[in-house]
């Protein structure tokens, strides 16, 4: 399978490098938080209800582009 001509469902399904694993996880956390603090029942000031948009805006990004990362093909080296 050639990395370069992977369409995005290929992408998603391809197999995830570790280090991006652990960013999507960041991710689903950072936009989970957002999420409990803009439907918190509470009344939250302006500023943090704000900055809870701005977390779960970021972390969905995150989320999406570490998934859609895939581990690089193993190249031979060329023999001199």
């Amino acid at each position: 399978m050639k990395n370069n001509n992977l369409n995005l469902v290929d992408r998603a399904l391809a197999p995830t490098p570790k280090w991006f694993k652990i960013l999507r996880t960041v991710g689903i956390a950072l936009a989970s938080v957002g999420g409990i603090i803009i439907a918190s029942p509470v009344a939250m000031p302006v500023g943090l209800v704000s900055a809870a948009g701005y977390l779960v805006l970021g972390g969905s990004i995150i989320s999406v582009v570490s998934q859609t990362a895939v581990k690089a093909e193993e190249q031979p080296e060329p023999k001199e």
